[in-house]
Order: structure tokens, then sequence, then C-alpha cells
């Protein structure tokens, strides 16, 4: 429940309908306090001004939450161009319509805006030092949005995993670990790049927390604790009861357009300092997300 002092009553949410985008649909709508309003593709894209305009200038939003971006880490190195249209240009029609019209801006943005040089997880003080496109354009989004709106909301989220799956994707790493393994295909999964995973419906029920308080700023919004893709995998057979072969291998495995990070776990401080507490531990919220998918009781 928001809030009697929450000044925020109607809410748009760009990306409505995916991974992300569709937990914060039905998480937010559950809160009488909120009207809450999805745009999908087909009612704003984001990279076109014009479009962004008719979406959301004079609408009377009180929030406007921007899910969308190009976030297929392979294409970006292909096409920068796309990439930085729709994450930094597009972030900034975004915001640019949020200023004029008095709405709160929040992005969503992503732990690849980090280099992996860090052993310990990242916090929101780190600098940022990306090493792909993806990240480079995301980062730019960040700034473009804080030059912008100055009171926007900022979310680092990564290694997303919730029940409508990322269209784009075709899913999520889980589905996709649970399908092959049923199917009794080899599995080998990279055991040396570390990072934080992040169940969409903990975000929305945050974001929910951080609306309602009136928070601004960067904050990390990850599950806690560090795991590497590997360990996460068969964490999510064991809860499943799937006794399967995973091989640990290396990144180096599978050549790549793109530079990862070897290590993009993050930690939040800010949320410690706001809320008193951080996110739960992502192997409480795995569970969770296997219960709500239907594949354990």
């Amino acid at each position: 429940m928001g809030s009697s002092s929450n000044p925020y009553k109607r809410i748009a949410i760009i990306g409505a309908t995916g991974q992300l985008g569709s937990d914060l649909v039905r998480i937010l709508s559950a809160n009488e306090h909120y009207e809450v309003v999805p745009l999908d593709h087909t009612q704003i894209e984001v990279a076109d001004e014009a479009s962004v305009r008719r979406a959301l200038v004079r609408k009377s939003f009180d929030v406007v939450i921007n899910t969308a971006a190009f976030h297929k880490v392979e294409s970006c190195e292909e096409d920068p161009e796309r990439a930085f249209h729709v994450n930094a240009l597009g972030t900034l029609h975004v915001a640019r319509a949020c200023a004029e019209s008095g709405a709160k801006c929040v992005y969503i943005s992503t732990d690849y805006v980090f280099g992996g040089e860090k052993e310990e997880p990242y916090t929101e003080e780190d600098c940022p030092h990306p090493i792909n496109v993806y990240g480079s354009s995301k980062l730019a989004g960040e700034h473009l949005v804080q030059q912008t709106a100055p009171d926007a909301l900022i979310l680092r989220i990564a290694s997303v995993f919730g029940q409508a799956g990322a269209r784009s994707k075709g899913g999520n790493f889980i589905e996709a670990i649970l399908a092959k393994a049923r199917a009794g295909e080899a599995l080998r999964v990279v055991n040396d790049q570390w990072m934080s995973p992040t169940y969409t419906r903990d975000v929305a029920h945050l974001l929910d927390k951080l609306l309602e308080i009136g928070a601004s700023g960067i904050f990390h919004a990850t599950n806690q604790g560090k795991t590497t893709w590997y360990t996460f995998a068969r964490e999510a057979l064991k809860l499943v009861g799937l006794d399967v072969p995973v091989e640990p291998i290396s990144a180096a495995s599978f050549p790549s357009k793109a530079r990862r990070p070897r290590n993009s776990a993050l930690k939040s401080v800010r949320l410690e300092q706001k809320l008193g507490r951080g996110m739960r531990p992502w192997q409480e919220a795995l569970r969770d997300y296997l219960k709500e998918k239907g594949y354990i009781a």
C-alpha cells in the first residue's frame, strides 16, 4: 500500500509487455493508490521524439517508468547507432517529456555500465567504466536523464529473470537451462563471469517502496549476492529436482563480438541508507520464481 503522503498517482510504464514491464504493471496496479497506464511498442517508440511527445506530454502522468531498451549485447556491437538511438537518445526524449510535463522520470539501467575490474560487487559510489557498446549506451542514457530530469530515479538491474520472459531473447536463462535439461541436451555454462541475478517481481516491489518515499538518484536493484552463470544454473536445477550434469566452462569458449565484464555483481549502499535493508538474496528470489512458475511446490 502506498503512503497517504505519496504524491504520485498516475504512472506510465514504457515497455509494459516486457519481462520487467509486465511485473511492474502487475505489482503497481495492485496498489490502489496508483492508476497504471501500460504503454507497449505500438503506443510509444522512444527513439521517435514525436511518438514520445504524443504518448507522454499533456497526459497528466505523475511518474514515467522507462524500461525500453535495445539490450541484445551482441547486436549492439553490430549496430551501435541503433543502440545509442534507443538507449541514449530515446532516453533523452522520455526525460525531456517528463521535465516538460512535471512527471518523475524513472530509468532502468544495467550492471554493464561497469567494466569488471573490481573483485568485490560494485556499489553506487563506484565510477562506471563500460567495455561494450550496450553498457556505453546505457551509461549515456543515465547521464542524459540526470542532466534533463534532476529528480530522476535510476535503477541498475542485471541478469534478469521474470514470469514473462524476455521477448527479444526468447525467455530467460533459467527457462533455457530447464528446457535443455529436460530435453537431455548437454549443459555447458560459463563459470568465470560473476553477476547478481535480478527477479523482476522484487524490482517491482522495490520501486513501489522507493516511489512511496520519494527517492531519487541511482540505486542498485539486484538481488543480494554474487554468483556465476554455472552456479546459478546448478541452483535452479537442484531446486526443481533435475539431477543432470553441468559442465563449467570459460567465457572464452564462446566467441563474442562484445566484451563482457568479468565481474559485474552489484551491491546497494543506498538501499540500506534509504530503507534500512537491501534486496533479499538471489537464492530466495530464485526459489520464489520457480514456485511462481509452478515448477516446485
